[in-house]
């Protein structure tokens, strides 16, 4: 047995792991949702281009939003609370717990925390000098 490191691993390194260890917990656990789904919402301009949008995972039974972003034009119009509601509609509809997140100290926790999410972990000098928080909102 060895250990290798790959840098910039491609889809199917990832897959050998990340399958595994999905049929793992689902022996484990069961599959009461859609066990492993991945979703895009996109913001659009009038010209159908994406300006904006949330990528998100739902897990067993939770959503995990990896990414929300609004091009800096297009922000204070609410878009980002409108994407956000619309991963709370897909959530609920999937009959899913709640929604969890993570953003630094130097992104938008009070926007997150407006929508409803409470902090509940910290993980501190990350970036060094500042913070990462972890959020949930539990339905």
């Amino acid at each position: 047995m060895r250990i290798t490191l790959k840098v910039d691993p491609d889809e199917a390194d990832v897959a050998a792991v990340r399958n595994g260890l999905r049929a793992f917990n689902q022996a484990q656990v069961g599959s009461p949702v859609p066990f492993y789904q991945n979703i895009a919402l996109h913001l659009r301009d009038a010209d159908g281009s994406i300006v904006g949008g949330l990528t998100a995972t739902a897990v067993l039974d939770w959503l995990f939003i990896e990414y929300l972003h609004v091009d800096q034009a297009h922000r204070g119009a609410d878009h980002g609370t409108a994407l956000m509601a619309a991963a709370e509609d897909y959530a609920r509809d999937k009959g899913l717990a709640g929604i969890w997140l993570d953003t630094f100290a130097f992104q938008a926790r009070g926007f997150y925390e407006k929508q409803g999410f409470s902090v509940f972990g910290t993980l501190d000098d990350h970036p060094r000098g500042s913070a990462r928080y972890f959020l949930q909102k539990r339905f």
